[in-house]
């Protein structure tokens, strides 16, 4: 029997499994829902006072989009990817929220399109497609439900998920069924609708910074959580991208003097059903749902288009400063999850058309662990991607992409495929192979971990990187070998196929997992405020607290866990490779100990701009700009080619040595023998490559001494031929870094070093 807003033909008793259909069956089908369609929108008409005319308008570009059609009548060309549909209408909604349907009769290669006179900048507006209910089959059109136009440019309006969004019965007596009873009430009172916006912005004054990759150093950061409590940004603008515009949060970056902000989720999102009812919500943004719109949440300038140009504003303010903009992309899957998620856009469009689906199609392949994945193999959906990549370079002026589990893109029909239609397309696109690339290079399918295997075109977050570094600085590497492959741009990953060093983004902490502070506070996950019993969020933290776990009065505790948190940014901006950093790692950001913050949208998730009061780190801070200054005026710090261990010219000394704390060069077994000390030698007489005139590149040389060891130990500095005298420019064992210590040492000295610390010495002619 059917239950309220169901129909009994879609009771799972009389449908229990896959039926065979028969095409002549099929067409009297389509031919009454034709006939009953035609019906309802006749109705739906005079009830509007009647639909604007549709002319035929043109199946490209996809999406809505304003401009002047025939005659000279201004109006929106709309068009959808609709494979498998019967039918099209797309929806406006008045501001009372009056909806009027006009049906799409242009289909052209499986593109439904019309031409409506009139319709300009600002109209709301969705999509209702009509077709076959068997989600036995992957079927799952359902027109009682309001869809999102993926091409949408702006969205305004909230998702809350309430029952009616649910193409299926989502509260259905037997669940093990439910998502194959189709639910016929109407979505369009509880979701967003897509904006049609005027794009006429063609970014003429704009001055792109295009950063070299070796010169590069990468910000992460929350657009909301980097503004929203910052004291100098007008209240109004917190939280928002024109917060981010603002000269207080810009300020900031280029004192640090880092190159490039990339910028968690900023794609339109939708909040899990499981957060909304534990009165949370998704904080970090990943679940897209639009990939052309910018988050409206983000916006102060409302969301009837304003965040478009909101958007632009803030990218050309940061360009101003030479700051690059890279936007942290998901496409890998949707906010659509599992088969009992919402109908909100791709699913209700033509599930099996975007999405890939296991053998038993009612259910979805899963290589996120969100519920779904994207079939990129498939054209229409590759086009979407692509489209909504280079709609962001083009017309939104942005610089680059960190892709999101960006092993699920690089899937052909179930293997990762470095020869995948997806990367094989970024690499002859003449717009995307000339921004930033950056891989995330895991998914959660079998092979799915491919760290280094990306294609000279892609750079990739080195996970390796993260590891050893911790591991050493806590003591819990067994020998020094991965530390030094990690230190010199982990060649051993990424020395082929003609990539360089830049190909290894070296980061220690991301915005997964703990903050730095929290690195040397905590040994264990502390994520109660998320409501899942602490059992989110990674076990394996390789931090160490110190003596004692969270927030500490022991003033000795404290000194120790700010000394780690020197030895840890400076090793991270010293080494060969792109530095990231987190935004607020540089003043002693603190998540309590949460190492997975996505549903903290409060202050455990913002970035606490009082610590700049504090003195102990406004000292980290001014450490983490000095150091970058260092990289910035030294090319020997961030090079362009890997190591070699030889002279590059005949007089010259090898590029780079690695010397034992009693001042003798490292052979064989000490790599395999546990240290506590490593240095490391870089010539900068030795550096390959010529600068921008076709001039030798020469620098200053430089040894770095790294100690992990608790207690003082001594270093005999290397003699002649490496150096006459060094000069002692950093000591991470100092709290004041206002000044360089400046001591010189001769050549053969035995050097203190301080328990766990970094030195940095400068070779004196």
């Amino acid at each position: 029997m059917a239950g309220p807003g169901q129909a009994a033909a879609t009771d799972p008793v009389a449908a229990p499994g896959p039926v065979t259909v028969d095409p002549e069956a099929v067409a009297a089908v389509r031919a009454e829902v034709a006939e009953a369609h035609r019906t309802e929108m006749a109705e739906a008409r005079r009830a509007a006072g009647g639909a604007p005319a549709v002319w035929p308008g043109a199946p490209m570009p996809l999406g809505a989009r304003f401009r002047v059609g025939p005659d000279g009548v201004a109006g929106t060309n709309f068009a959808l990817w609709a494979g498998g549909a019967e039918a099209v209408e797309v929806c406006l909604f008045d501001e009372r929220g009056v909806e009027t349907r006009c049906p799409l009769t242009e289909l052209t290669h499986e593109i439904w399109h019309g031409f409506l006179p009139g319709v300009r900048p600002g109209q709301r507006y969705g999509y209702r497609v009509h077709g076959r209910w068997d989600p036995w089959t992957g079927a799952r059109w359902n027109a009682a439900k309001l869809l999102l136009d993926p091409y949408a440019r702006a969205v305004d309006g909230d998702f809350t998920l309430p029952p009616e969004v649910y193409g299926h019965v989502r509260d259905w007596p037997d669940q093990h069924v439910a998502d194959t009873v189709r639910d016929d009430r109407d979505s369009a009172p509880h979701v967003p609708k897509g904006v049609v916006v005027h794009d006429d912005d063609d970014w003429v004054e704009d001055r792109r910074p295009k950063t070299p990759w070796a010169d590069s150093v990468i910000y992460e950061l929350h657009v909301r959580g980097f503004t929203r409590l910052h004291p100098d940004i007008p209240p109004e603008l917190r939280g928002t991208y024109a917060g981010l515009a603002h000269p207080a949060a810009i300020g900031h970056l280029t004192r640090l003097g880092v190159t490039a902000v990339e910028l968690l989720p900023v794609h339109q999102f939708a909040h899990e059903d499981h957060l909304l009812r534990r009165g949370l919500h998704n904080y970090w943004g990943y679940n897209s749902i639009g990939y052309f719109a910018p988050h409206a949440g983000y916006s102060a300038s409302g969301t009837a288009g304003g965040q478009v140009g909101e958007f632009k504003r803030m990218v050309r303010a940061l360009h101003d400063a030479g700051i690059e903009v890279i936007l942290d992309v998901v496409y890998n899957h949707t906010a659509e999850a599992g088969e009992r998620g919402p109908t909100l856009s791709l699913r209700g469009i033509d599930n099996r058309g975007y999405y890939r689906l296991q053998h038993d199609t009612r259910r979805y392949a899963d290589y996120t662990g969100c519920g779904n994945t994207l079939h990129v193999v498939q054209p229409q959906v590759l086009r979407l991607i692509t489209d909504s990549l280079r709609y962001w370079v083009t017309e939104m002026g942005v610089d680059g992409f960190r892709f999101d589990l960006a092993a699920a893109l690089a899937r052909s029909m179930h293997d990762v495929d470095m020869l995948s239609p997806f990367l094989a397309v970024i690499a002859q696109d003449p717009v995307l192979r000339r921004v930033k690339l950056i891989a995330e290079p895991w998914d959660v399918g079998n092979g799915g971990y491919q760290v280094g295997a990306f294609p000279p075109l892609w750079t990739e977050w080195n996970d390796h990187y993260r590891d050893a570094v911790r591991d050493f600085w806590r003591g819990a590497l067994p020998d020094v070998r991965d530390l030094g492959y990690r230190l010199t741009g982990s060649s051993d990953l990424y020395a082929w196929g003609g990539r360089r060093p830049y190909a290894s983004v070296n980061f220690v902490t991301a915005h997964d997992g703990f903050t730095l502070r929290d690195l040397v506070s905590y040994e264990h996950k502390h994520n109660e405020a998320n409501g899942e019993d602490n059992r989110d969020g990674t076990h394996d933290n390789r931090s160490w607290n110190c003596g004692a776990e969270g927030e500490s009065d022991d003033p000795d505790v404290n000194a120790l866990r700010r000394r780690q948190l020197r030895n840890l940014l400076t090793t991270l901006l010293l080494s060969t490779g792109v530095p990231m950093l987190v935004a607020g790692d540089e003043m002693g950001r603190t998540q309590g100990g949460n190492n997975n913050a996505y549903c903290q949208d409060n202050a455990t998730g913002w970035l606490d701009w009082s610590l700049l009061e504090q003195p102990r780190w406004r000292e980290l801070t001014a450490l983490t700009a000095r150091v970058l200054t260092l990289r910035r005026t030294h090319p020997v710090l961030r090079r362009r080619a890997f190591f070699s261990g030889r002279a590059q010219a005949p007089d010259g000394l090898r590029d780079l040595a690695w010397f034992t704390r009693d001042g003798r060069e490292m052979a064989e077994a000490d790599w395999y023998a546990p240290a506590a000390t490593l240095g490391l030698y870089l010539s900068g007489r030795d550096i390959p490559g010529r600068d921008a005139r076709g001039e030798p590149v020469t620098d200053d040389s430089f040894l770095a001494v790294l100690h992990a060891g608790a207690e003082p130990t001594v270093f005999a500095l290397p003699g002649t031929p490496w150096a006459a005298a060094y000069e002692l420019v950093l000591d991470t064992s100092r709290e004041d870094q206002a000044e360089p210590p400046g001591t010189v040492l001769d050549g053969g000295t035995e050097l203190a070093v301080p328990a766990r610390s970094v030195l940095l010495l400068r070779v004196r002619e």
